[in-house]
């Protein structure tokens, strides 16, 4: 694509599987005035900002807040807190994500043992379990939302084959979270990650997480106060402190805490946004979402189907707010994707690694998973199709979609 500088930027129709368009409440609420951190209108936002996720993320956890940077800082605030070196770590591989546990926990010293499937599947829950019991780590940690691939890993089993094996399970709930069930309490999960960006249509910069009494107790023998704050003759931590300060899940639970122990300045606009895209997604009910994303998933594939075109990866476990599509034979990929975002002002993504330039990944998340934009992305599709010689269906693809929606909407009103 032919770089140039836009300002103001341009609208776009974003379905890629993140960042996505940001909802227009959202953006409003990142208008507000700024309030000092430790204003008591800010912090009984703050104290609501926890009740909310606590909704979100279905659990009863005390600790459930965001860390302030992209959702691969509230990964890394959790695998830099529970992880110390030697400690063995067990990460089921399917995608990126999973190497990117990997590459964190290698990081803060963890001995990692990677089990690795085809990309474009996911994991029995069974084969986890069986390297649980076979290895005994200390942390699983585990992607529930591959987006690389396109695939969802279903939990059964994995939280209680650790709790028998006193291992903490951390789950990367980071394209899940708002789009798809997550059930913290249920999984049995000790951590859980979400991220603003994508089901929950709000602007990159925050990682909502949460975790429970095991992660509290395991972090607090890491406790290490920040030297300009530490009173004459604070005890040392009795294990090795946690090495990121930034990333402190003691400092950060601290300053969340009643006491506002001082940590950082807070992100005051994106708590702002944070709390207004929550505030939406439990407005709409969190079931009511869900099968919004399925909706706008069928009719996205039956589209995709009327063009000829294939999906990629096993359907069994198909991740219901990402379709990945097999570029057709000898077509340009990037060149398609560049025809769209130019003369249609529509989005979609490519892949990593073994499947760079291979497959296309279309987004149907949050605000922007509407009838709209999964009818604007399919005529467009079609179009640019065309002008790269692949013959397609003229219209099959807006029609299939529109048929889902009529049976949709026949099926909601018994018509």
């Amino acid at each position: 694509m032919n770089e140039r500088l836009y300002w103001p930027p341009p609208p776009r129709t974003i379905m890629t599987p993140g960042p996505v368009e940001a909802d227009p409440r959202v953006l409003r609420a990142m208008s507000y005035p700024i309030l000092g951190q430790f204003d008591p209108a800010f912090t009984a936002m703050m104290n609501e900002t926890m009740e909310l996720l606590r909704r979100l993320f279905r659990t009863k956890n005390r600790q459930a807040y965001p860390v302030d940077g992209t959702s691969r800082a509230g990964l890394e605030a959790v695998l830099a807190g529970v992880v110390e070196p030697g400690d063995r770590v067990l990460v089921p591989i399917c995608g990126r994500f999973g190497h990117l546990l990997h590459e964190i926990a290698e990081r803060y010293g963890a001995e990692v043992i990677a089990i690795e499937r085809e990309w474009g599947t996911a994991f029995d829950p069974e084969e986890i379990i069986g390297a649980i019991r076979k290895h005994r780590p200390k942390v699983v940690a585990l992607v529930h939302g591959e987006t690389s691939t396109g695939r969802l890993q279903p939990m059964d089993g994995i939280g209680a084959a650790c709790r028998e094996h006193d291992a903490l399970l951390v789950v990367d709930a980071v394209a899940t979270i708002g789009g798809v069930p997550v059930v913290t309490d249920d999984w049995l999960a000790d951590a859980v990650v979400g991220g603003t960006q994508k089901c929950l249509s709000v602007p990159s910069g925050m990682a909502p997480l949460t975790y429970n009494e095991r992660v509290e107790r395991l972090i607090a023998g890491r406790r290490r106060v920040e030297r300009g704050l530490r009173p004459a003759g604070a005890a040392e931590a009795e294990r090795p402190f946690i090495r990121s300060n930034y990333l402190d899940l003691c400092q950060l639970q601290d300053y969340w805490s009643p006491e506002r122990l001082n940590h950082h300045t807070e992100m005051t606009a994106m708590l702002y946004a944070l709390r207004e895209g929550v505030r939406i997604a439990l407005e709409e009910g969190l079931e009511a979402r869900f099968r919004r994303h399925r909706l706008h998933e069928r009719a996205l594939v039956a589209g995709l189907a009327a063009m000829g075109l294939t999906l990629f990866g096993d359907p069994s476990s198909k991740l219901p707010v990402v379709t990945c599509v097999n570029i057709p034979e000898g077509v340009d990929g990037d060149s398609v994707r560049a025809m769209l975002l130019e003369a249609f002002g529509v989005e979609i993504a490519g892949s990593f690694g073994p499947l760079k330039g291979r497959i296309w990944r279309i987004g149907t998340m949050g605000y922007g998973c509407n009838m709209r934009n999964v009818l604007l992305t399919l005529g467009a599709l079609e179009a640019a199709l065309v002008r790269h010689g692949v013959r397609v269906p003229a219209g099959g693809a807006v029609q299939a979609a529109m048929d889902v929606y009529e049976e949709e909407k026949a099926a909601l009103t018994g018509q």
